[in-house]
């Protein structure tokens, strides 16, 4: 997860007092590894959600969750920074990209740079609904 998504915080932590959007019982219930580049003890929250605070990049933050999930899949959450990092690497096996027809006015680009296909992505399948696009985007498939 991106710091941006763990919360409104910048720069180092002024305390320990901010947990998260959601309460004392987020929506995990799971390890969440939180990128950061400063250090703050692991918050322990209700229903198994535990965030640990990981400052050596996004290399070590995919190793520490795959360890945690014991074999299961790997989820990546965040903003488009993050997620650009993720795809530059080529550590995305697949994502889902739901895109819904709503002017929204400025934002960032997820793709602007990216040599999706370079990288070896490509779209694996795609759904139309009423609502949105589905996309997935698989690497290496």
């Amino acid at each position: 997860m991106g710091r941006n998504m763990f919360g409104p915080v910048r720069g180092p932590w002024p305390d320990e007092t901010w947990k998260g959007w959601w309460g004392s019982n987020p929506p995990y219930h799971t390890p969440v590894f939180v990128l950061t580049h400063y250090e703050r003890d692991p918050v322990v929250m209700e229903g198994g959600t535990t965030f640990h605070f990981v400052q050596d990049g996004i290399e070590a933050a995919l190793r520490h969750a795959k360890d945690a999930a014991n074999g299961r899949d790997v989820r990546l959450g965040g903003g488009v920074a993050t997620i650009r990092q993720y795809l530059q690497a080529g550590l995305i096996d697949e994502m889902h990209i739901a895109i819904s027809p709503v002017l929204l006015g400025e934002g960032e680009n997820l793709f602007a740079g990216i040599d999706a296909k370079k990288l070896g992505y490509r779209c694996t399948e795609q759904v139309g609904t009423m609502k949105a696009t589905h996309m997935m985007i698989s690497r290496g498939a």
